[in-house]
């Protein structure tokens, strides 16, 4: 089996944010990386500290949302240089890996 270099990369962001839609819409029609998903969490916080989370009486919609997605380095280069730009820092976390081919 052989494999290749790419740049994996999770936003975090909560549902109320309302940036999601436009996020994947980047990533999908505009930059069309190679693999997306959407993972909602459950509960979490970050810097504020403020806890977003959901119980069997509360349906919130203000959950945890993270953003997971891979392609070739210097795509990902270009992509998180762009959203650099438009999202707070300390919510974008980046890594190599491998993905077999």
């Amino acid at each position: 089996m052989s494999s290749t270099e790419v740049t994996m990369v999770r936003v975090y962001l909560t549902e109320s944010e309302g940036r999601l839609k436009a996020l994947l819409a980047k990533l999908h029609d505009e930059e069309k990386v190679r693999g997306v998903t959407v993972f909602r969490g459950i509960s979490g916080f970050g810097k504020s500290g403020k806890v977003h989370s959901s119980s069997l009486l509360d349906l919130s919609m203000d959950l945890p949302v993270v953003i997971e997605f891979f392609d070739e380095p210097d795509k990902i280069t270009a992509i998180l240089a762009h959203l650099g730009e438009t999202m707070d820092p300390g919510h974008i976390v980046s890594w190599s890996a491998m993905v077999n081919i």
